[in-house]
């Protein structure tokens, strides 16, 4: 089960309207190309179309290849946001 990451407060990055209705929230900000779209990816396949799917991520290679790479499989590129610390949230909606 994918879970919202402990350290990000959510008073202090309230959530805008396609996030509040995310179906799931992956971080992986810990993780490395390829393996970050990886993990979308698989997130993703596992949504029903047309749902939502929050990602927390950090490094310049996964802000630059994840929504490239969601876009042209075919899946719409919601928001991206700047956080605290490096990190970047995506919010994608899965194609169909």
């Amino acid at each position: 089960m994918l879970e919202r990451i402990n350290f990000l407060k959510p008073e202090a990055y309230p959530p805008s309207g396609e996030e509040k209705s995310a179906a799931r929230v992956l971080d992986i900000t810990a993780e490395t190309c390829p393996m970050t779209f990886v993990r979308v990816r698989l997130a993703l396949d596992r949504l029903p179309p047309g749902a939502i799917l929050e990602v927390l991520l950090k490094g310049e290679e996964p802000r630059r290849n994840v929504p490239r790479t969601a876009a042209e499989q075919g899946h719409q590129v919601l928001s991206q946001a700047e956080l605290p610390g490096g990190l970047m949230r995506l919010v994608l909606r899965r194609k169909g």
